[in-house]
C-alpha cells in the first residue's frame, strides 16, 4: 500500500447518484442501449427519490452504492410511462437478487406503474452476475428478471471509453480506476489527472466539463498531499489553457450549497442554495490565486460579483 491509500479511500454513492440524475440518457445509451432506444427523450425524465424512500424505507437488505428511481416515457405509445429502478452495487452480496425482488414489488405496490429493474455491478468479481430471483412451491412460482451491466467488462473496452463522446464514459473510467487503485494512491492520482484532463480534450461543453470534473474529483479520493498536488495541476492547466475546471475545495462548497437548497424543499430555496454554492466556489478559486476573469468563466457569475467577492477576501485578510 502506498501514500496512505486504503480500500475505503473512495466515494461512490453520492457521485453515482448525482451522475445518474444528470446524465441518465448518456448512461443508458452506453450501458443499456436497447432500453435507451425505447424511451422518448423529447419528454423530460423525473427522479422519484421521495417515492423510492417511501417504498423501501424499512427494507434493510444490504449495503449498496446508490439506488435511484426514474420515470420515463416510451416512444411507441404502448405505455404512457415506465419506471426504472436502478441499483449500483459495489461489492459481492449474497442476497442482492432478493433485494432487487423486494424493492421491485414494493415500488410496484407503491406506484402501480410498469417497472424495469437495472443493476450496475461495480464489484471486482468477474463471475458474479446476478440477474434474477425466484421462489416456488407446489407448482406455483414467482420470478423476477432484471437487466445488468458489469463495469469490469469495460476494462476490455477501455479504448472505446477513451474515444467515446458519451458523457458517462469518464465516470465509468473513474469508477474502474478508483477500484483498481485502492492500494496505490499514487497510481490513482495519475489516473485521476489523466481522466480529468481528457474531459477538455473530448470537446465537451463547459458546463458538462465542470459537472463531470466534480463527480470524478468526488469519487477518486486522494490523500491530502496528493490532492494538493492535483489541485496545483488543475490551477496550472487552467492558467495555461483556460480549462474550466474546479478543485476539491470547490466541490465541498458545491455540496454544501446543494444541501441547503434541498433542505428548503422549495424552488426558491434551491435557487438560493445554487447561488450560495457558486459564490463559495468563487471564493475558493480566488484564494487559489486565479484571476477574477478566470473565476467568472469557471463559475458563471458576473465579473462584477467576482470583484465584490475579491474585495470581501481582501477585507478579511
Amino acid at each position: 500500500m502506498t501514500a496512505n491509500a486504503n480500500p475505503s479511500n473512495a466515494e461512490y454513492d453520492s457521485p453515482w447518484k448525482e451522475a445518474l440524475e444528470r446524465y441518465l440518457p448518456a448512461f443508458l445509451a452506453l450501458c443499456f442501449p436497447h432500453l435507451h432506444r425505447l424511451i422518448d427523450w423529447s419528454q423530460p425524465y423525473l427522479s422519484l427519490d421521495t417515492e423510492l424512500r417511501e417504498a423501501v424505507r424499512d427494507a434493510d437488505l444490504g449495503t449498496r452504492f446508490a439506488d435511484k428511481l426514474f420515470q420515463v416515457f416510451l416512444n411507441d405509445g404502448s405505455v404512457t410511462q415506465l419506471l426504472i429502478h436502478l441499483e449500483v452495487q459495489g461489492q459481492y452480496e449474497a442476497n442482492f437478487s432478493e433485494r432487487m425482488f423486494v424493492y421491485h414489488y414494493r415500488i410496484f405496490d407503491r406506484c402501480r406503474s410498469p417497472l424495469v429493474g437495472l443493476a450496475v455491478l461495480g464489484d471486482d468479481r468477474p463471475s458474479w452476475r446476478p440477474n434474477s430471483y425466484s421462489y416456488g412451491q407446489g407448482g406455483a412460482q414467482m420470478k423476477l428478471e432484471f437487466l445488468i451491466v458489469k463495469l469490469l467488462d469495460f476494462e476490455e473496452r477501455w479504448q472505446e471509453l477513451e474515444s467515446s463522446d458519451n458523457l458517462f464514459a469518464p465516470i465509468i473510467m473513474a469508477h474502474l480506476k478508483s477500484k483498481s487503485t485502492t492500494q496505490d494512491a499514487q497510481a490513482r492520482a495519475q489516473w485521476k489527472w489523466t481522466i480529468v484532463r481528457g474531459l477538455y480534450q473530448r470537446g465537451y461543453q463547459r458546463g458538462d466539463i465542470l459537472e463531470l470534473f466534480r463527480v470524478i474529483d468526488w469519487m477518486m479520493v486522494l490523500p491530502e498531499a496528493l490532492q494538493e498536488e492535483f489541485n496545483r495541476q488543475v490551477k496550472q492547466e487552467t492558467e495555461e489553457t483556460q480549462m474550466p475546471l474546479l478543485s476539491h475545495l470547490e466541490l465541498e462548497a458545491k455540496e454544501e450549497g446543494r444541501q441547503e437548497g434541498r433542505q428548503e424543499g422549495r424552488q426558491e430555496g434551491r435557487q438560493e442554495g445554487r447561488q450560495e454554492e457558486k459564490q463559495a466556489v468563487a471564493l475558493n478559486l480566488l484564494r487559489m490565486g486565479l484571476s477574477p476573469e478566470q473565476v467568472a468563466q469557471g463559475t458563471g457569475l458576473s465579473l462584477e460579483k467576482i470583484q465584490e467577492l475579491q474585495t470581501q477576501l481582501e477585507s478579511e485578510s
